[in-house]
């Protein structure tokens, strides 16, 4: 149970009930760390048209199932077991290599980026979110150069600033509010990529 009243869809009404409608997964479902906003409709929808245009856009460069495992990684350095389990099945969802998928989930666990089966510019990306979660205030114009480095351009490195930016956000409003992934379906996103107003989970 969260650690504030939240409102549930069957006595949702006005503002919220339009929000809750738009959000929807399979059977009315909406994910919990959504309803932690019942109580103010307005940072719901500021929560989730974050989430649309940070991880589900599609002006991003940077591949779906990458941000997915930004997502993970964030939320392991921030011990958020609900964002890691959720993004863990939406990473699994988008790639269709098991074992590759089982190598990253098994680096995310030791905190090794060099076991990480991915690319030279990925690992630099995954380098500079565990810096910019652990040690934000220590970066410096430095830490970009790695990204550059391995091909990355600068609306990439915004990319991945973002994503990790908002798993900071969304880790936090759950570890504050005691959100537990139960009654909710993992590994749901939306899907409509070209519609940002587009918010039902697929």
């Amino acid at each position: 149970m969260p650690w504030i009243e939240v409102i549930p869809f069957r006595n949702a009404t006005g503002k919220l009930r339009e929000l809750y409608e738009r959000m929807t997964g399979p059977d009315g479902q909406v994910d919990n760390i959504m309803q932690l906003h019942s109580l103010r409709p307005h940072s719901m929808e500021g929560h989730m048209a974050l989430y649309k245009n940070v991880l589900h856009h599609t002006s991003n460069e940077r591949p779906k199932w990458f941000l997915e495992l930004l997502g993970v990684w964030v939320s392991a350095l921030n011990d958020c077991e609900y964002c890691r389990l959720h993004h863990e099945a939406g990473l699994k969802r988008l790639m269709y290599d098991e074992e590759r998928v089982a190598a990253m989930l098994a680096a995310v666990e030791a905190r090794d980026v060099a076991a990480m089966p991915v690319r030279q510019a990925e690992r630099a990306a995954l380098r500079y979110a565990r810096k910019l979660t652990e040690q934000p205030a220590e970066l410096t114009s430095q830490d970009v150069w790695p990204l550059r480095d391995a091909g990355l351009s600068d609306g990439e490195i915004l990319e991945i600033n973002q994503v990790v930016a908002y798993f900071a956000y969304a880790n936090r409003t759950v570890l504050g509010l005691g959100c537990s992934t139960k009654g909710d379906v993992l590994g749901l996103s939306p899907g409509n990529l070209d519609d940002p107003q587009d918010w039902s989970h697929r």
